[in-house]
């Protein structure tokens, strides 16, 4: 079983420590598992996409292959203002191949204590909670973990 068909790509450390790729979006804090990250571009050209889904903000041209660029606000929280061309890119690897996330910002890589991982909570309204895996409550905020598979799954429209 190749990685892209596991279930999780969370790198566990020694001490029981999951490691997440942090981005900014709308405000919010999110973490991606660090394993599906290729590669973080900025601002990168994209070529539109006649009749694909609204999220879908266009292709980009990773040195020769071509990358689905999505448009993350748009998706988590359908707000019609698309994501700018100065976006950031979080390439990321997934079953279905390599996608490009358009996020607000780029943060740091930090390791979570596996265990104070815990389910989404009905509370958050700011997005739609069923593309996120979990959550973890740090010292000073809130990371909601992307269930990256499920961004890229028609069926949840």
């Amino acid at each position: 079983m190749t990685g892209l068909e596991q279930d999780t790509y969370q790198f566990e450390t020694d001490e029981g420590k999951i490691q997440y790729a942090t981005f900014r979006l709308e405000g919010e804090f999110f973490g991606v598992d660090v394993l599906r990250v290729q590669e973080i571009l900025l601002g990168q050209e994209m070529t539109p996409v006649p009749l694909a889904p609204d999220y879908v903000s266009g292709l980009i041209n990773l040195r020769g292959q071509i990358v689905t660029a999505i448009d993350l606000g748009r998706r988590l929280t359908n707000r019609p203002d698309a994501a700018s061309s100065d976006s950031n890119n979080l390439v990321v690897n997934t079953g279905d191949g390599t996608v490009s996330l358009l996020v607000d910002e780029i943060g740091d890589v930090i390791e979570v204590d596996k265990h104070l991982m815990a389910p989404v909570p009905p509370t958050i309204k700011s997005i739609h909670i069923e593309y996120l895996k979990g959550v973890c409550k740090l010292d000073d905020e809130l990371l909601m973990v992307l269930d990256v598979e499920r961004i890229l799954d028609n069926r949840q429209e």
